[in-house]
């Protein structure tokens, strides 16, 4: 059975299936082949689940260990009886069931005979356990016969010592209650079944060695447990000393210390002044630097370790990269890929995801998993963020508040809002706690959304504001956006200098009595919608008309609050509640179906919006470029900014409207102080005010009457998309240098590597926060776009192959 996910022994078992967990450089199935061709047994079948080609290719049919092997793979867990149900063809005689990634050396002959002897239907292979509280016990008379089961028992209940390993003789027939593709477990159904039927179920207790490798203690367990017992070496291969073994390749330098028992794999290289303690074990080609302690670890294979570091009782996967001086402390994880920066420190039982990295000086005290990443860089491409209670707690958020307010104007006043959401409004409360504390002024203008704050900057003439949200997809994930005075996001200065005052604790604190009154605004909404009316020309026409618009977001907040704008101006509003993975292609058929005008799906933040008219859908790159025309035509935008990553189809349709076009870096911050600094007040709304957009979009629509069909067979035919590559942070600057060596054709270097011919182009740019490359390509026609998506796809790949 090597089905599982192997969720206990996270970050091992992250890219790797538990069953290809090594031990001693080999993988744990490994073992329980041989076990099983030990005693003739040479026809497997292997049940697999969780990332089923590793297994596949690493084992093949069989042959090379002399056994054939065959494989069910289950598209959904069945359980562990239905894994085994499945393989149905296989089940014509009696059955040894094992599970893939347990260590054992059981005597399976001596459990076949007591099968055999006791006339059993099913044999549950048992052992003695001290502390059987995480197991399942089972308990038998003095026959052996299976009286009980108790899963995994609180200490009133440990009523026997003898817990399931889970490996079990088996007669075919026991499998008759139940269908293949039938979802059952072997503990909690069959068995059970078995006892009330009073089928023949008996107990056989073995002596020999048996470990779940179910978790990172029991892991480090396994490998002490062998090298302790002279009786398991014969594993372990020809030693170079006592209790000392050495791969071939393997070079110890002069002077490095070696204290046994220890394992070494091949080519790996033991510096001078290195030293090894005992109960190590190190992989294949490994680098330990000089002054390098290892302790009670295991080190898979192709990791370096330079001089001076420390590693005690953990775990480390396979390429990693250890920088110098580095500390890791009794039981750490550490995932595969991971680059420790030096001066860094590991605190006791921490675990780091695969592809992590950790930058220069850092102490990381909390586990690090999926697209999180230790490092003094707090600001990700435009805002702060992370789980709250772990990397946003209480005092990181009141920190947060100080630092932001020491940086920009300890004497200050900061609009601070959030979203409807009770860990939006936790963190909040801690930031206004922190401002408070440096002497500042808080204007808490409650549950809004992110442009309300920007207004509310502007409203007030406040030095700057923070917005927090809550992820409407992870409700424990809040966003941090940090406001200057222009109502833009900050800049890369200033966030460092945020950043620096952070790290640095460098906050200004006030005298007591200096701590000034929250200034709490219930009602900012009526003044933002009122002012975002004000903004519209034909408000007597929609009026008359009355268009029914479809409006739904994953935001309740902002939802009622686009419903009470629009109903403000006259429209007739249907709220449509938003269901996990909705689009703007569900709102299109409500509007065909109920013949409404517009229907509007909101993004959470407040910025965005995607449009339909029951038959056409405009969202991203199409929603701007139709607003653009609506500007171009009105005269309201005269020079239009355009992010630098977007089509350069604008081009055309400004030189038909007589006006030019700005290319302005792809991040927030250059694009909307660009567009403040035109004063164009169009392009800021359509950009990043969803809620005042929808209104200048119907004033233009209604106002003319003109329809969004009319507008969009006005636009210019471009095609235009954009792609993904996931590649490794390490691989990231290797990927730029070598792109840019390539000079053959046109190529712009403004934010990432830009590729230019006279069919299209496309721009290749690093993402800032998670480890893969963004590719925007625009060709003259679809196939052409496509041939480049190709031809960059294999160069980028190409590049990480070598």
């Amino acid at each position: 059975m090597s089905g599982g996910n192997g969720t206990r022994l996270r970050p091992l078992t992250c890219d790797l299936p538990k069953p290809m967990v090594p031990i001693f450089n080999k993988p744990v199935m490994e073992y329980g082949i041989e076990l099983l061709k030990k005693y003739n047994i040479d026809e497997i079948a292997v049940t697999l689940h969780y990332l089923p080609n590793m297994i596949m290719d690493y084992f093949g049919d069989g042959s090379k260990f002399d056994v054939k092997i065959n494989y069910y793979i289950e598209d959904t867990p069945l359980g562990t009886g239905g894994s085994v149900r499945n393989a149905e063809d296989f089940l014509d005689s009696t059955i040894v069931v094992i599970s893939g990634d347990a260590f054992t050396d059981i005597d399976i002959r001596k459990a076949y005979d007591f099968h055999r002897e006791r006339g059993s239907k099913a044999t549950l292979v048992l052992k003695r356990e001290p502390m059987p509280l995480e197991y399942g016990i089972v308990i038998t008379d003095e026959n052996g016969r299976v009286i009980r089961f108790l899963e995994k028992p609180s200490w009133g209940e440990v009523f026997s010592d003898t817990i399931n390993t889970g490996i079990y003789i088996l007669e075919p027939e026991v499998f008759d209650n139940y269908k293949k593709g039938q979802n059952f477990d072997f503990s909690k159904d069959l068995f059970p079944k078995l006892l009330e039927d009073n089928v023949p179920m008996y107990g056989y207790i073995a002596d020999e060695y048996w470990c779940d490798v179910g978790d990172l203690n029991s892991y480090i367990q396994t490998h002490i447990d062998i090298l302790q017992d002279e009786k398991k070496h014969v594993l372990l291969g020809r030693n170079k000393g006592k209790g000392i073994w050495v791969g071939e390749g393997t070079i110890i330098e002069k002077n490095a210390r070696i204290y046994p028992p220890v394992y070494i794999g091949r080519n790996s290289t033991i510096k001078s002044s290195a030293v090894i303690e005992p109960y190590t074990v190190i992989g294949d080609n490994c680098i330990i630097g000089g002054g390098t302690s290892i302790k009670r670890s295991i080190i898979w294979n192709n990791v370096s370790i330079l001089n001076g570091c420390e590693i005690r009782k953990s775990v480390l996967c396979n390429d990693i990269k250890v920088d110098e001086k580095v500390r890791i402390f009794d039981s750490c994880a550490i995932g595969a890929y991971t680059r420790i920066g030096k001066n860094s420190t590991i605190r006791p039982k921490v675990k780091i995801w695969p592809h992590k990295v950790v930058e220069e000086n850092i102490t990381v005290s909390d586990n690090l998993k999926w697209e999180e990443r230790a490092s003094k860089k707090l600001f990700g491409y435009r805002s702060i963020s992370g789980k709250v209670n772990e990397s946003i707690t209480p005092e990181i958020a009141s920190k947060l508040g100080a630092s932001f307010a020491t940086t920009i104007n300890a004497n200050g006043t900061f609009v601070v809002n959030s979203d409807e959401h009770n860990t939006s409004i936790l963190v909040k409360n801690s930031i206004i706690t922190g401002i408070m504390s440096t002497g500042a002024l808080v204007i808490d203008i409650k549950n809004s959304t992110l442009p309300m704050c920007r207004f509310g900057v502007k409203y007030y003439k406040a030095d700057g504001g923070i917005q927090i949200r809550t992820d409407c997809n992870d409700k424990s994930t809040v966003y941090l956006e940090f406001i200057n005075r222009n109502c833009a996001n900050i800049d890369k200065d200033t966030e460092r200098k945020v950043e620096n005052t952070f790290i640095l604790e460098d906050f200004i604190r006030c005298q007591g009595h200096e701590i000034k009154d929250v200034v709490n605004v219930y009602n900012f909404h009526q003044i933002y919608l009122k002012e975002g009316i004000s903004k519209i020309s034909n408000t007597e026409k929609i009026a008359k008309e009355k268009p029914y618009i479809v409006i739904s977001s994953p935001s309740k907040n902002l939802l009622e609050l686009a419903r009470a704008y629009l109903s403000a101006i006259g429209c007739q509003v249907r709220t449509v509640e938003f269901e996990k993975g909705m689009t703007i292609e569900d709102i299109k058929e409500i509007v065909l179906d109920e013949n409404g005008y517009m229907g509007i799906l909101y993004n959470d933040d407040g910025e965005r919006l995607a449009l339909t008219d029951g038959f056409n859908v405009v969202e991203d790159d199409r929603y701007y470029m139709l607003a653009m025309l609506i500007g171009f035509k009105t005269g309201a935008v005269k020079e239009a900014v355009v992010p630098y990553n977007y089509p350069r189809v604008m081009e055309r349709l400004a030189k038909e409207y007589r006006g030019r076009t700005i290319y302005s870096k792809s991040n927030i911050t250059d694009i909307i102080e660009t567009i403040l600094k035109k004063n164009d007040d169009f392009q800021y709304i359509i950009s990043f005010d969803s809620l005042w957009a929808t209104g200048k979009i119907l004033d233009y629509l209604i106002g003319n009457g003109v329809t969004i069909n009319k507008l969009l067979h006005e636009l210019p035919q471009y095609y235009y998309f954009k792609k993904e590559i996931p590649c490794r942070w390490d691989d990231k600057g290797k990927i730029i240098r070598s792109l840019t060596l390539d000079r053959k054709q046109g190529i712009e270097l403004v934010k990432g590597v830009r590729f230019i011919d006279d069919k299209g182009w496309v721009l290749i740019e690093p993402d800032d926060e998670n480890p893969k490359f963004n590719l925007y390509i625009e060709g003259y026609n679809e196939e052409y776009a496509e041939e480049l998506w190709t031809q960059y796809n294999e160069k980028v790949n190409s590049i990480m192959r070598k």
